[in-house]
């Protein structure tokens, strides 16, 4: 059955990951989800889409069990032959990636809004990953948003309905299909775990978390999607103790909290580890992809020197003594230590724009290995998206093999490497008009050749810039070119202030993120406050920036 749309475009390409607004607009907006996902599903050519397979999953926010029978109505018209959707609707993006590359689907969509508020005041999102078990490469996202610019109708089959809590195939017969349409409800957990037992020596974490010198640990599923997950692998399959695990039952509305893996939003976390009566501490946000690492007496894993420390230790995870490492790879913001690390390792680094996707390319083509972000996700090439419960047992494999805490296993790294100093100031709900304008005459400020000339004297500091530009990325795989990526500020000792607008996000206004970094060598003044230390740069940023007053801004909203 085909229905009119009386709400056929979007005001805007959705973001670096899918569309993300508030739940308000899906509920009150006329086929304002419909539109989407006809739009979806039709910028996938008709000889593809006839028969495949495609996932489905949601974090268990509100509004996803009635996202997911429209998606289900949806597709069955479309020519879709077979759903795979998880138990009771629940899939963790990391979960999906998998299921996806397993089952060799043509895709997957993923009911999140990542680390917003959930409820029917929270955020709602929909997120498509391709074949590749990856995020939508920015031809895909721009293939939506034109179909959904002159569609004018949609097929749906509103008669059909599905029980998500009951396991197992469900086959339809269609008017017109020569095939009946499948859909398996599969458990969320399994096939996920599968995976993961053939990347770890679980014998080996296990013996961390259940022996005599036994680790205690704490993790917060934060009342996301990560729940099951945590119940499953770490308490069942790992022998951590059941009170391990806090907040491990998905609510709509995530218990009224921010599901966000940071020290503000996941303080009771925090809190509980400086009691020193945890060894390690984890969260992870809605839909599993990002996490926190905490240690005893609630020592902060920053998220770029957890990836640096990842990265010199992955010969103590089978998956990569076996098969060797082959690359790594980061975003532009993100802190260069892991550069360090890849050029001690005598392995690729690559720089890329901000977006998951943008790894993709490197991983499929066997460039690289693992990679991160500085917004809490890091990933390998088993998947193609960022997997927080990953992340968590790298670390414990970590603690296994060396016999060390967390902090210490960092300070060491410090001690070898040196540390990068880090940090992100969020302005949120910066008027668009004023973030354009604010970005475009930065870029003419820096981009000018006398900047590249400049000194900025900070109190006893002395910065020279070294390079100003607007960071672009040639993709070493297809040559594609993404511009305007972020303007960076690099100086001539590796310090670095970058200015980027978030692609993300389903408030109102724009984000302007800052970024500053400083390295530091010497051991003795790596126990100094980050704050301290990046103060002349933050001071720099805003005076050249002038970002308080063009924003109307005080300060930044969230700083990380």
């Amino acid at each position: 059955m085909t229905r009119q749309l009386s709400y056929t475009s979007f005001p805007k390409r959705p973001g670096t990951n899918g569309l993300r607004k508030k739940t308000a607009v899906f509920e009150s907006k006329k086929n304002y989800l419909q539109n989407y996902i006809q739009s979806l599903l039709s910028s996938i050519d008709l000889r593809d889409r006839q028969g495949c397979t495609m996932v489905v999953g949601s974090d268990g926010r509100y509004f996803s069990r009635a996202a997911t029978e429209v998606i289900v109505q949806m597709t069955a018209a479309n020519g879709i032959g077979r759903l795979v959707i998880g138990h009771n609707g629940i899939l963790s993006t990391p979960a999906v990636s998998c299921i996806i590359r397993k089952i060799k689907a043509i895709g997957g969509i993923i009911l999140t809004a990542s680390h917003s508020p959930g409820g029917p005041g929270g955020d709602f999102g929909i997120k498509f990953n391709v074949a590749n078990g990856g995020p939508s490469p920015d031809t895909v996202m721009e293939r939506i948003h034109q179909v959904s610019r002159t569609l004018e109708e949609y097929a749906i089959c509103p008669d059909l309905h599905i029980d998500l809590s009951r396991l197992g195939r469900h086959d339809f017969d269609l008017e017109n299909k020569f095939k009946p349409f499948r859909v398996e409800i599969v458990d969320s957990v399994e096939i996920y775990l599968n995976m993961l037992r053939g990347i770890f020596d679980f014998g080996a974490i296990k013996s961390l978390l259940t022996g005599p010198k036994q680790l205690k640990i704490r993790i917060d599923a934060m009342n996301g999607v990560m729940g099951p997950y945590v119940r499953r692998i770490l308490c069942d399959e790992l022998g951590a103790p059941a009170n391990s695990a806090v907040n491990c039952v998905p609510l709509e509305d995530f218990g009224g909290q921010h599901p966000n893996p940071n020290p503000a939003f996941a303080a009771p976390l925090v809190d509980s580890m400086k009691g020193g009566e945890f060894g390690f501490g984890a969260a992870f946000d809605a839909d599993g992809d990002r996490y926190m690492i905490i240690g005893e007496n609630g020592f902060f894993v920053s998220p770029s020197d957890s990836l640096a420390v990842m990265a010199a230790n992955l010969s103590c995870i089978p998956y990569f003594s076996q098969r060797g490492i082959r690359g790594f790879a980061r975003s532009m913001p993100t802190s260069t230590a892991i550069d360090r690390v890849a050029k001690a390792m005598k392995v690729a680094l690559y720089e890329t724009p901000t977006g998951w996707r943008f790894f993709g390319n490197l991983m499929d083509s066997g460039r690289c290995s693992f990679c991160g972000e500085e917004s809490f996700g890091t990933g390998s090439d088993h998947i193609r998206d960022k997997d927080g419960l990953w992340s968590v047992l790298v670390w414990l494999s970590i603690m296994a093999v060396r016999k060390q805490g967390v902090e210490e296993i960092v300070r060491d790294h410090w001690a070898k490497m040196g540390r990068n100093y880090f940090c992100r100031f969020d302005y949120e709900g910066v008027d668009g008009r004023a973030a354009y304008y604010l970005m475009r005459d930065l870029e003419a400020v820096i981009t000018d050749k006398a900047f590249t000339t400049q000194k900025f004297s900070v109190g006893n500091n002395i910065y020279s810039v070294e390079k100003a530009d607007n960071f672009e990325y040639i993709d070493p795989v297809d040559g594609s070119v993404s511009r305007k990526q972020g303007l960076r500020i690099i100086f001539t000792d590796s310090s670095r202030i970058i200015f980027r607008l978030s692609g993300s996000g389903a408030g109102t206004g724009a984000t302007v993120r800052i970024y500053a970094e400083s390295y530091e060598r010497d051991p003795e003044r790596h126990n100094r406050e980050t704050q301290v230390v990046l103060g002349p740069l933050i001071a720099i940023a805003l005076k050249i920036s002038n970002i308080h007053e063009r924003t109307e801004h005080r300060g930044p909203n969230v700083i990380t």
